[in-house]
């Protein structure tokens, strides 16, 4: 069993624990009948009579994926599910088979040795702006006609945007009407439309109602389950509009294609053509390219006899000759003559809402937390309640977005520079993700960290290498990032396997393709291995359970060196057990060790380590045989 103690994760011996995860799966965003890939047009909008059993594989195939999974090395899960998988058909309305597959599937991972944690996720709020999660009456239940969204920028979604689908351009629904309006009536309806209601009940309470209603069938279903460990609140959480202080400006994360202001989504969404901004991302950053005219047919995101919400809370308005005019360019930033925190005011109670739901359900569950990507978490008090892990995400911003690899050129996400040189970027890469450690420390109590989400693109160049079969800027890419998560000694779930991961549509999701597996690269399925992306760079060996504190810990994929170094607990007598792959060591391998004994299982993949008391700080390489 996994638990938490202090800032690191333990087992029931006692050992600190280093997990190394995948995110299963990529494809479980979308619907499996009817099929839901977003290359897909057909039947887009019938979203109540559809079905997410299947995802993230038809339960026939579980013993092929969990094996597979095992056998890399992984040992813990972070399993995706989405509001809309839940209650697609209506308000309270869930769907018993799909929670009946969802306990089959997770029984099934803990035969095979897998912990858990249960992935609430979403991108942009819904399918319908641009992303998965929420279901599409959670729009119909604000007024808002999911079938109008494209012609009135209120969004960009790949079913129906007529072409290539534009690298990377989903994350900026972000900052558009459709899924900006949505996030911000649900974590701050109350104080920023006070005048909707849905059925009587104020949207806020109304829409977070719904939603932890939903996850807590799911914790009611898989609670007995003693691999199941806890429950994400959120994937990725928006603020909308929250902390926005003038209305004139855009409010994206990023500025790629066009870029609205957010005064201009909410007259575009209620019919006023708009010449807004197009913007592309370059290597040295964004560049405005240009101005394009938006909703030229005056179509209205709303229902024809609904009035825009921000209309009606008087953010704007229609002068008397006729003309919108913005009236509270500062809406969204003020309440009550105080600057408003959307991670304090608004995201800390609804988290502390999720975590008593879920905790009423499934008591002991740990509450895995992330925020708005690229803003510090809220402060988690003792009060709030025990239990909190901090999952924030993080992947290798240069190769994410531009689909290219060079061992010269990085990012950092957080001065928002590029780096230059291969010890730069590593030293910048292992600083980067410490920064999660340090706020952990801050804000939430020195949490243990789990990085929830990290890996690599593998469409590198257009698909090359589905081409030429030539992997290996793919290996380097993602050595990069493995060395970063063991230069900081955390734990991690990889983005992503999928199942039906193909070289045409990747994760089957927004053209995204960060499976670390694909049946286009099966060439051999009775091999194991056959289907496997990069793995020279993520099979790789790790120290599972150590029996003390983890100190350094290397792997250098081409001299097949594995080192690691911990200080032992003196009231710990369990080995230290690495996990050493036989994919990486055909021919078997040395063990050198500065004291003690150790044990080699080839067919468990494991080395189990007993130190002695007469040394503080111990080491072991794993060299090849030769």
């Amino acid at each position: 069993m996994i638990s938490i103690k202090g800032s690191h994760f333990q087992d029931e011996m006692g050992r600190t624990l280093l997990l190394r995860g995948i995110n299963l799966g990529g494809s479980s965003k979308v619907p499996f009948n009817p099929d839901g890939a977003t290359h897909i047009r057909d039947g887009f909008f019938e979203h109540r009579d559809i079905s997410f059993v299947g995802r993230p594989f038809p339960f026939d195939e579980a013993d092929e994926h969990f094996s597979r999974l095992r056998e890399w090395g992984f040992n813990f899960l972070r399993f995706l599910v989405t509001w809309e998988a839940l209650e697609h058909a209506g308000p309270g309305i869930y769907d018993e088979d799909y929670l009946d597959y969802i306990y089959a599937v997770l029984k099934k991972a803990g035969e095979y040795g897998f912990h858990v944690f249960i992935d609430p996720h979403q991108d942009v709020w819904s399918r319908f702006s641009g992303g998965d999660g929420a279901p599409g009456w959670t729009f119909e239940a604000v007024g808002l006609d999911i079938t109008r969204f494209q012609e009135t920028g209120a969004a960009i979604t790949h079913q129906l945007c007529g072409g290539p689908f534009p690298r990377m351009i989903w994350p900026t629904n972000g900052a558009k009407l459709a899924a900006a309006t949505m996030f911000t009536l649900f974590f701050g309806g109350n104080d920023f439309a006070p005048l909707a209601l849905i059925d009587g009940e104020p949207v806020q309470e109304y829409l977070q109602r719904h939603y932890i209603e939903a996850l807590e069938q799911v914790a009611l279903r898989v609670r007995e389950l003693p691999n199941v460990i806890g429950y994400d609140m959120m994937n990725e959480p928006l603020s909308g509009y929250i902390g926005c202080k003038d209305a004139n400006t855009y409010n994206g994360l990023f500025k790629m294609g066009k870029c609205p202001t957010v005064f201009q989504t909410m007259l575009l969404g209620d019919g006023y053509p708009q010449e807004v901004e197009v913007w592309e991302q370059r290597m040295t950053g964004p560049r405005l390219v240009g101005h394009h005219t938006v909703n030229a047919k005056m179509v209205r995101a709303w229902r024809d006899d609904v009035t825009c919400i921000w209309k009606r809370h008087r953010v704007w308005d229609v002068a008397p000759e006729g003309a919108p005019r913005l009236l509270r360019p500062d809406y969204f930033s003020m309440v009550n003559g105080r600057q408003v925190d959307f991670s304090e005011d608004y995201y800390r109670p609804f988290a502390n809402r999720f975590a008593r739901a879920i905790h009423s359900a499934h008591p002991g569950a740990l509450i895995f937390l992330e925020c708005e990507i690229n803003h510090q978490p809220p402060y988690w008090r003792p009060e709030d309640g025990p239990g909190i892990v901090y999952a924030p995400h993080w992947y290798d911003a240069f190769v994410l977005f531009m689909k290219q690899f060079s061992p010269w050129v990085g990012f950092d996400i957080f001065t928002r520079k590029l780096v230059f040189g291969p010890r730069r970027i590593r030293r910048s890469f292992a600083e980067q993700l410490a920064m999660f450690k340090r706020q952990s420390a801050e804000f939430l109590g020195s949490a243990p960290v789990l990085i929830g989400e990290i890996g690599i693109p593998f469409d590198l160049d257009n698909k090359k290498a589905y081409r030429c079969g030539d992997f290996s800027k793919q290996i380097r890419a993602m050595d990069r990032t493995m060395r970063a998560l063991e230069d900081t000694l955390l734990s991690c779930t990889l983005w992503n396997y999928t199942a039906d991961n193909t070289n045409q549509y990747g994760d089957q999701w927004n053209d995204e393709d960060l499976s670390i597996f694909s049946r286009d690269q099966q060439m051999h399925p009775q091999d194991m291995h056959s289907g496997g992306r990069a793995l020279q760079a993520v099979v790789r060996p790790y120290a599972r359970s150590v029996a003390g504190e983890p100190l350094r810990m290397t792997f250098d994929i081409d001299r097949k060196m594995f080192v690691f170094e911990f200080r032992h607990d003196a009231s710990i007598s369990a080995p230290t057990v690495l996990f050493v792959p036989n994919y990486q060591y055909p021919r078997g391998y040395r063990v050198e060790v500065s004291d003690g004994s150790y044990e080699i299982d080839r067919e468990r993949q494991v080395v189990a380590y007993c130190h002695t008391e007469t040394r503080e700080i111990h080491r072991i390489r794993v060299t090849k045989p030769y």
